[in-house]
């Protein structure tokens, strides 16, 4: 290997960071053809973990090392959310968390690599396209260790459990975690609600926000946000509030203040 190629290598496991997933745009960035990889590869350097995509060998696999690829080298807004991000957060310490589970948010016109798909990562990742707020709206860093990620902020990751429900996430749950949050911005969560597109989040926001009689909500401004027409149902047999014209479940009944 002559010196230009030993020069690249070094560089190139200096500025690597640990556990974290390297794609082609990044060596191609840093000037390192597919037959030098290939040399790379070969004297055990990196390790090939799927098509473009490559680790330092004998290196751990972890999800955030993945996000990580995904956000700094193919530029995605692949993050991760709901209860996931508000447990990095300290959100959900008084809630069981399940952590065999990440949920991830990406738009609708982005897809994970294969190499996610094929790899094992000691976790179900839970990929959701969506497009009911902002792409970058509400991402903030998150510090791994070496690296840092994108992920939500309290706010938007509430607003993706609330997208969630009641399929993937239980309103009660919901209700429990917006119960602990009784800090929130008022004018981050009015932007916020303005920003989202969906009926149902916006409503059933503000129906759980009104029930848990924080202070903040007195300052919510649900005049100004488009909460459409017609009914929406998020339960069977549960009961209704026609000021948010929601059907909501009827353990509601029991938790927190009354709102018809």
């Amino acid at each position: 290997m002559d010196i230009l190629s030993r020069s690249k290598i070094n560089f190139l496991m200096a500025n690597w960071p640990n556990h974290t997933v390297a794609v082609t745009n990044y060596f191609q960035d840093l000037d390192i053809s597919n037959q030098l990889l290939a040399i790379y590869k070969k004297n055990k350097w990196v390790k090939s973990i799927g098509r473009g995509a490559y680790i330092k060998y004998n290196d751990k696999l972890q999800y955030q090392g993945a996000i990580y690829a995904l956000q700094k080298h193919e530029l995605m807004t692949v993050h991760p959310g709901a209860k996931t991000a508000l447990s990095l957060l300290g959100k959900t310490h008084y809630l069981e968390f399940q952590t065999k589970q990440v949920y991830l948010f990406g738009s609708t016109k982005e897809r994970l690599p294969s190499w996610v798909d094929k790899n094992e990562w000691h976790i179900e990742l839970k990929f959701n396209q969506t497009s009911f707020m902002p792409p970058t709206l509400g991402l903030i860093e998150y510090n791994v260790g070496e690296y840092t990620i994108m992920i939500s902020d309290t706010v938007r990751a509430f607003l993706e459990c609330l997208l969630l429900a009641p399929k993937d996430q239980d309103i009660l749950e919901c209700f429990e975690i917006l119960e602990g949050l009784n800090n929130l911005r008022p004018d981050k969560v009015n932007e916020y609600l303005r920003q989202c597109s969906s009926i149902k989040v916006k409503r059933l926001f503000l129906y759980l926000a009104e029930k848990s009689g924080h202070q903040w909500f007195q300052y919510i401004n649900a005049e100004s946000l488009d909460l459409g027409n017609g009914n929406r149902s998020l339960a069977e047999d549960g009961m209704y509030s026609s000021k948010y014209k929601i059907t909501i479940p009827k353990t509601f009944k029991e938790h927190g203040k009354l709102v018809v």
